[in-house]
């Protein structure tokens, strides 16, 4: 028998009431209980969830599930961020957390993620594992019982210790010294009250909208993106505001917009604070982003003499090289980061307190930063689209990526690179990037060309490669 339960980058996601059923959720809980019981004792483990519909209801269901199998569950009372969970796996030394979130997808969705002791995603070799024990657990017939007289759980709050390492990483007093105003949108999520309340306490004017839960997230997916930053936009213009920040469902992505209204992508948010941290906390132990971010990261890795690493699209493998203490920070262009001392995990909150730090301390806007940067090593215009196929586009595209392409759009390939789908680095620096989706028939074209005029042109060519 095979289980719809399928554990990708970020855990396992379904439509509710379709896939994401009660009987499935205890299979998926029954599996992670089985991985947990092959770990050192006390078998416990963290129970969260972000604001999604029937999230307390789900939470209660796996917690009964637990304490069926054998292992005890803490349960989060409040949605809480992700990012505030792994660091609450760490300080209380459980055995991970079970996350029911969605993160950025529609309000249809909900998921469930399952982080490690370390509080990092857990990685392939633990959810194959725990994928063969939800297929042996299906196939008798079931996904355990669980347990019918427990109805309280031991709680936590995880937000206190969340809060105060914050304030630890990011020099709130800078912030407020400056007298920026800042705006917050948690797009109705997980993130609600957390860096406003430490913002806030620090004496920074910060204002925030959607500031209240909304099991919808305003009829759209929860994701800070430059088409949703409407209302952000409207306050930031209203109160005069250096910046947006804003989070995702479960805070573990984040958007900003620059004082001027403009939105700046992630992947330049990644950058501009790679070079703050190198300069302003003299972090050079490394850099470490995806294979489908910018290679502005790359220069200016070359230019400070840092070390860089380049990872598979998913956030857990940035979050071992930060356990390990390789990197100072580490960004994937899909709007996550981390940092140094802090979570092996996306971080939106952090994002968005340290982009308001460097906007703070430098007192320049994020567009002027960046026209800096260009001007230190160069300059990169990325693009992500994505392309949708038919099954026989799909397998024709498939093999098309165990090509070696000799040229693309009348540049010499100076380098194949097979580290997650197909990279191709081009003669002038500009580059392509392809990979499948795991889940739907949908390319996804990474392109980046060193002029915006160029960019068109490169565009093209990574359609014609991958529709002609």
């Amino acid at each position: 028998m095979s289980t719809a339960i399928k554990f990708g980058t970020s855990g396992w996601r379904a439509i509710v009431a379709d896939e994401f059923t009660v009987a499935n959720i205890r299979l998926a809980v029954a599996g992670i209980a089985a991985y947990v019981k092959t770990l050192p004792a006390p078998h416990c483990i963290l129970v969260g969830r972000d604001p999604r519909f029937l999230g307390e209801s789900f939470v209660a269901e796996a917690a009964r599930m637990l304490v069926g199998a054998g292992v005890t569950p803490i349960v989060i009372s409040e949605a809480a961020p992700t990012p505030a969970i792994a660091h609450a796996v760490r300080t209380m030394k459980t055995s991970g957390s079970i996350n029911f979130t969605a993160s950025h997808n529609p309000p249809e969705y909900n998921g469930i993620k399952y982080s490690t002791p370390d509080g990092a995603p857990a990685l392939p070799e633990v959810t194959s594992q725990i994928e063969s024990a939800v297929e042996k657990i299906a196939s008798g017939g079931g996904g355990g019982v669980p347990s019918p007289f427990v109805e309280k759980f031991e709680t936590a709050d995880v937000k206190p210790a969340f809060l105060k390492r914050l304030a630890e990483l990011v020099d709130l007093k800078t912030i407020a010294k400056s007298d920026i105003k800042v705006v917050y949108d948690p797009f109705w999520g997980a993130g609600r009250g957390y860096p406003s309340d430490l913002l806030r306490e620090a004496g920074v004017a910060v204002e925030t909208v959607h500031d209240y839960r909304d099991v919808l997230f305003g009829g759209h997916a929860p994701e800070p993106d430059d088409h949703l930053l409407g209302d952000a936009r409207k306050k930031m213009k209203e109160i005069g505001a250096a910046l947006v920040m804003a989070t995702d469902g479960d805070a573990d992505r984040f958007g900003i917009v620059d004082g001027d209204g403009t939105f700046i992508q992630p992947n330049y948010i990644i950058a501009l604070l790679f070079d703050y941290l190198v300069e302003t906390r003299g972090w050079r132990n490394g850099v470490a982003k995806s294979v489908a971010t910018t290679n502005l990261v790359n220069a200016l890795a070359e230019y400070h003499k840092v070390p860089i690493y380049e990872t598979p699209v998913g956030f857990k493998y940035i979050g071992a090289l930060i356990d390990q203490d390789k990197i100072a920070i580490g960004g994937e262009e899909s709007a996550g980061l981390t940092i140094r001392g802090h979570v092996p995990e996306k971080d939106g909150i952090i994002a968005g307190l340290l982009v308001a730090e460097m906007v703070a301390k430098r007192g320049t806007s994020l567009r002027a930063q960046l026209k800096g940067l260009f001007a230190k090593v160069g300059s990169y215009f990325p693009v992500r689209e994505n392309f949708h196929l038919t099954t026989e586009q799909k397998a024709a595209f498939t093999e098309k990526l165990k090509a070696d392409p000799k040229e693309l759009s009348g540049r010499k390939v100076v380098q194949v690179v097979r580290t997650d789908g197909l990279k191709l680095i081009l003669e002038d620096g500009s580059w392509v990037c392809y990979r499948l989706s795991g889940t739907e028939p949908v390319v996804r074209a990474y392109t980046e060309a060193r002029s915006e005029r160029d960019m068109q042109a490169l565009r093209s060519a990574a359609e014609k490669f991958v529709m002609g």
